[in-house]
């Protein structure tokens, strides 16, 4: 398969960590972690997949103890919803959507890798192991029962946004990926990430797969070949999601694409998922911490997530700071501090929600109310 290493794609992969498309195994690629371009590769890899291992544990033990099916088949329809739009992103050739998509980016290699070396294993890990922490915050405050499905949706958007941007801003610096910046499919562009990063992946993607999720399984007390089928119904139904929702900026997009309009409407999509969202997380929040259900696995992962990349955010402020026009001296490109500063308080205050709630529903009301996602 000699057709799926392009030159383009080589061009932008090479300087990542020194390798190339080129020979790359087509199943699975194992490396040493300790032999890695930087070292904070495998702690990244090591930090997603353990948050997916923790958070598959905890949606089959929600399964088993509380009959709730909406955990275990969100992980799962995000490990759907990645397959189905990632790897036409990493083969648009082979998909015969070259012209029309161009190479957008290119991951750089980690120790276990997928697919002629263009999905690390921690990208798989990365779509269930943050969409479940949202999820779980948003869950735990009671937003579901009290606020509705789509209320709720947003709310776990904003979250995940919060949650994602944190990574997002920081992995062109340390070289975790890079993006094409020659494809205007990349742009506008929010300092080193492209809005549709900011926005689709971050922000709507998760809103439109937890929705998805709630209404083909939340409602239904399903199990065995219902509970698959629209499990994976709902991560296949995610990308039409996200191109109908995408409508606003596909406007002012083709061959000669608005990119100043394209940025505002992002903009005002992005404030009107935080003007709905922060009041109500906040209502939540404050409220009576009676009738809420701490999450164990926000208890334990939540704190992990933030630890481990608040740490890498500080091993790469020297280099960052000393960056000469948004480029540092190795030649990566910055992302923005004062918005990750943001999003990091708002992950915070978002973790430490789940302190202080007591479990007092009763076994009756847990059943009867499941399927609203409480």
């Amino acid at each position: 398969m000699a057709e799926q290493c392009t030159a383009a794609f080589d061009a932008i992969a090479r300087p990542l960590g020194d390798f190339t498309c080129q020979n790359a195994p087509a199943f699975i690629h194992l490396r040493n972690p300790l032999a890695l371009s930087n070292w904070t590769l495998p702690v990244l890899e090591l930090m997603m997949v353990t948050g997916a291992v923790l958070a598959l544990i905890y949606s089959i033990r929600r399964l088993r103890r509380h009959g709730d099916p909406i955990n275990l088949a969100l992980w799962c329809a995000t490990v759907v919803y990645l397959f189905v739009i990632e790897i036409p992103l990493y083969f648009p050739n082979i998909f015969g959507i070259q012209d029309q998509l161009g190479v957008v980016f290119a991951h750089n290699v980690f120790t276990v890798e997928f697919l002629f070396d263009r999905l690390p294993l921690y990208i798989v890990a990365l779509y269930p192991a943050v969409v479940t922490l949202a999820y779980e915050i948003v869950r735990s405050l009671g937003i579901f029962r009290d606020r509705g499905v789509v209320v709720g949706a947003i709310c776990v958007g904003f979250v995940h946004h919060c949650l994602y941007e944190v990574f997002d801003q920081l992995g062109p610096q340390l070289r975790w990926w890079a993006w094409n910046t020659d494809n205007p499919i990349n742009h506008p562009l929010f300092t080193s990430v492209p809005m549709t990063s900011v926005f689709i992946f971050a922000t709507l993607g998760p809103i439109v797969v937890t929705l998805l999720v709630m209404l083909l399984v939340g409602r239904k007390r399903s199990t065995g070949w219902s509970l698959t089928w629209r499990t994976l119904l709902a991560g296949f139904l995610v990308p039409l999601g996200l191109a109908i929702l995408s409508i606003p900026t596909s406007l002012f997009g083709g061959d000669k694409p608005n990119t100043t309009a394209q940025a505002i409407v992002f903009a005002v999509e992005l404030v009107v998922v935080a003007v709905i969202a922060v009041p109500v997380l906040a209502r939540q929040w404050l409220g009576s911490r009676d009738d809420r259900e701490p999450s164990e696995f926000v208890r334990i992962f939540g704190p992990i997530y933030l630890v481990v990349l608040g740490a890498l955010w500080i091993s790469a402020l020297a280099d960052y700071f000393a960056a000469t026009n948004g480029v540092t001296a190795d030649g990566t490109p910055t992302g923005s501090l004062l918005y990750t500063v943001a999003c990091f308080v708002v992950s915070v205050l978002a973790v430490l929600s789940n302190a202080g709630a007591t479990k007092r529903a009763s076994t009756s009301r847990s059943s009867r109310t499941f399927a609203m996602g409480e």
